[in-house]
């Protein structure tokens, strides 16, 4: 599939992304990155038999353990970290069967991280349908998150014990970033928090994808080592797009409804970087008259916040600071050897970077 076959034109290729992103469809052709068809198959391949073999992970014998840890599952999702599992094992076998468990490993655990979130977030909604907590009550949604984890476990100790202690390793960083969250910045500057929370919290587990592409076909260790990096990097990076499309998003572009954060009350970049300005124009003072009261509930207020966030200088200097992440991820790439797979994953930067505009 192209844009071209579509109909569409280059600079139609982040409405369709936004739209695709969310619905667990995610390939390098829904993305209108130009890469190798050859390459672009080996991908998709990987990720269908990802989706598949997924499907028997989340099973289990109890018919409401059944349902309720399939029910993240089924209602698709972005599916990054097996993307860049794919992507990673372009540096050696991309045929390895291990491939598959490994991407399965991480989108098991990033499951069962979103079960967990939900209940401490209070969460009603998750990418377009109830949460499990609020169908099936929090402490369901807890004890099904936990036996995701332990799938993902089992999983990784078929890989073997290197793969145990990354999963580990992984998983001590996720709760780290999740306290560092719950408990906020302590004395600390709110936006160096916020960063430290997304790096631990998001980018941990994408860095851990990146790397298991690179170690399960068998890639070189110093190639491994930069996929690691890079996955570290443009985790960050995608997060961050990913709180900027909540804001910037005229539409449900990015699985929740435009403004989301500001109406519940979360400081994410450009809120925080709106509250951190000393500009003395009227915008930028309302807007910090706004942010500074807490979640914006008003309809009225919220409209009006949104708007002149989406014309903030905070909101340009969030855009800047991803693709200050984005360009720092493609210069990790530097040890990694040059080919479709190097040119896919410096184009991934470009659409990180490009698709809140």
């Amino acid at each position: 599939m192209s844009l071209a076959t579509l109909g569409l034109k280059p600079s139609d290729r982040y409405g369709i992304v936004r739209s695709v992103v969310s619905t667990g469809d995610l390939t390098l052709s829904s993305l209108g990155l130009d890469v190798d068809p050859a390459m672009d198959a080996s991908v998709s391949a990987t990720l269908a038999a990802v989706e598949e073999a997924l499907r028997g992970h989340v099973a289990s014998a109890d018919p409401l353990v059944a349902e309720a840890s399939r029910h993240l599952a089924d209602a698709g999702g972005k599916r990054f970290r097996p993307l860049l599992v794919a992507l990673g094992a372009q540096f050696g076998d991309p045929t390895s069967p291990q491939i598959v468990d490994a991407a399965n490993v991480v989108e098991l655990t990033h499951l069962a991280t979103l079960y967990h979130d939900d209940v401490m977030d209070e969460a009603a909604v998750r990418r377009g349908a109830p949460s499990a907590n609020a169908r099936w009550g929090n402490s369901v949604a807890i004890l099904v998150g936990d036996y995701l984890f332990a799938q993902a476990a089992d999983l990784a100790a078929q890989l073997g014990t290197e793969a145990v202690h990354l999963q580990a390793q992984t998983f001590a960083r996720l709760v780290h970033g999740q306290i560092a969250e719950t408990v906020g910045p302590r004395g600390t500057d709110p936006i160096e928090h916020y960063l430290d929370v997304i790096k631990e919290k998001t980018a941990s587990l994408i860095a851990t994808a990146a790397r298991f592409g690179g170690l399960f076909s068998g890639a070189e260790p110093g190639h491994v080592e930069a996929l690691a990096q890079y996955g570290e990097i443009i985790g960050i990076a995608f997060q961050l797009s990913d709180d900027l499309l909540d804001i910037a998003s005229e539409s449900v572009q990015s699985g929740k409804t435009p403004g989301t954060d500001l109406r519940e009350g979360v400081p994410t970049l450009p809120v925080l970087y709106a509250l951190a300005g000393d500009d003395t124009d009227a915008s930028a003072v309302r807007l910090r008259e706004l942010l500074s009261a807490g979640p914006i509930t008003d309809d009225a207020l919220h409209a009006e916040a949104l708007t002149l966030l989406r014309e903030s200088a905070a909101m340009k200097q969030a855009r800047e600071t991803v693709r200050t992440y984005t360009e720092d991820a493609r210069a990790s790439l530097a040890p990694l050897p040059t080919g479709e797979a190097k040119r896919t994953l410096e184009a991934l930067c470009d659409f990180i970077a490009d698709r809140t505009n």
